[in-house]
């Protein structure tokens, strides 16, 4: 089964996949925020998927912030709306600069196109993280 990864903005969403044996995250696509529910409904019928990533927009001091509040709803209602899978807050920051700096934004569409990537390097984080702990376990 494969991972999904979410990198919510107010606006945006990026969508990033684990391949099947959970070892390589690849940016998928970019969404409207707005859509977000009905485009996963669409995803999940295409692709096998157990668990899924939201990126927690902590503050650099670790705070919350108002955007750590919405993206906190929206995995709220995902979990409602999308029960049988696992659903888990990891920590993004960085992510989206980093996405940013991978890529220079010259067009709209490579700028919609950081959000999937930013959403791939959450699932970076979060599969390198599984692979230590399972080696260790």
């Amino acid at each position: 089964m494969k991972i999904l990864a979410l990198d919510i903005g107010d606006q945006w969403t990026g969508i990033a996949l684990s391949d099947a044996s959970r070892t390589i995250a690849k940016p998928f696509t970019t969404v409207e925020t707005g859509n977000l529910t009905s485009s996963l409904e669409q995803l999940f019928a295409k692709e096998k998927i157990n668990e899924g990533i939201i990126g927690h927009p902590k503050t650099m001091k670790g705070t919350i912030s108002e955007q750590t509040k919405k993206v906190e709803e929206m995995a709220a209602l995902l979990q409602q709306i999308f029960p049988t899978l696992t659903w888990k807050l990891w920590d993004e920051r960085l992510s989206s600069k980093r996405a940013e700096a991978a890529k220079k934004n010259i067009s709209k569409e490579e700028k919609l196109r950081s959000h999937a990537v930013a959403a791939a390097f959450i699932l970076d984080s979060y599969l390198g993280y599984l692979h230590i702990h399972e080696n260790l376990g």
